[in-house]
C-alpha cells in the first residue's frame, strides 16, 4: 500500500521552527561602547600612546634585524608589522569615528540648550524694560527729589530774606505765584 499524501502536505502547510542565530541573546549597551570607543580614541591621541608605540617599532625592528633571516618571525619587508598597522588603522579609524559623532551629538544638545537659556533671558530683559519704562511714564507725575529739594532751598531763602530784612511787606510771593502771610 502506498502512504498516504497527508503527511506531505501538513508538512508544507506548517511553518518550519525558528531557527537560532548564532548570536548571543544579550543585548549590548551602545552607551558602554560608545564610552570605550571615546577612551580610546583620547588615548590613541595622547604622547604615551605615540611614545609607547615608537618603541614597539623600534623593538620590533631590532628584534627582526638581530634574530637573521633565518630565526626572525618578521624579516626585512616588515610585512607581519605592516599587517599589524593595518588592522590597528582597520579598527582606529571607526571608533575615532563614533567617538567624533558622539562628541556632535553632545555639543548640539549643549547648544540647543545654550539657546533656549538665551531665549529666556532675552525675553527676561525685555520684561523688565517694559517694566523700567512703565515705572518712569508713572514717576513723570510725581514729584522728584530735585525738585522738593529746589523747593526747600527757595523756602530758605524766603526765611532768610524775613531775617535779615524784616520791614519787607507782611506778604511775600513764592516762585509759583503763592501769596503767603509773614509774621
Amino acid at each position: 500500500m502506498a502512504r498516504p499524501l497527508k503527511s506531505i502536505d501538513n508538512r508544507l502547510d506548517t511553518p518550519a521552527p525558528r531557527r537560532r542565530g548564532r548570536r548571543p541573546r544579550g543585548q549590548t549597551d551602545p552607551d558602554r561602547f560608545g564610552r570605550f570607543a571615546e577612551g580610546f580614541a583620547r588615548k590613541m591621541g595622547t604622547a604615551n600612546f605615540i611614545f609607547g608605540m615608537t618603541l614597539f617599532i623600534i623593538f620590533w625592528v631590532v628584534l627582526n634585524m638581530v634574530l637573521g633571516r633565518a630565526w626572525a618571525p618578521d624579516y626585512y619587508p616588515f610585512i607581519l608589522l605592516n599587517l599589524f598597522f593595518s588592522v590597528q588603522a582597520s579598527y582606529a579609524s571607526p571608533l575615532i569615528l563614533l567617538a567624533t559623532n558622539r562628541q556632535e551629538a553632545r555639543d548640539r544638545i549643549s547648544t540647543e540648550a545654550d539657546r533656549k537659556q538665551a531665549a529666556q533671558s532675552r525675553a527676561d530683559m525685555e520684561y523688565l524694560a517694559r517694566e523700567i519704562a512703565s515705572l518712569r511714564m508713572r514717576m513723570g507725575d510725581l514729584a522728584t527729589r530735585d525738585f522738593i529739594r529746589s523747593e526747600l532751598r527757595d523756602l530758605l531763602d524766603e526765611l532768610d530774606q524775613r531775617e535779615t530784612f524784616p520791614s519787607i511787606t507782611s506778604t511775600s510771593t513764592s516762585k509759583h505765584g503763592q501769596t503767603s502771610p509773614q509774621a
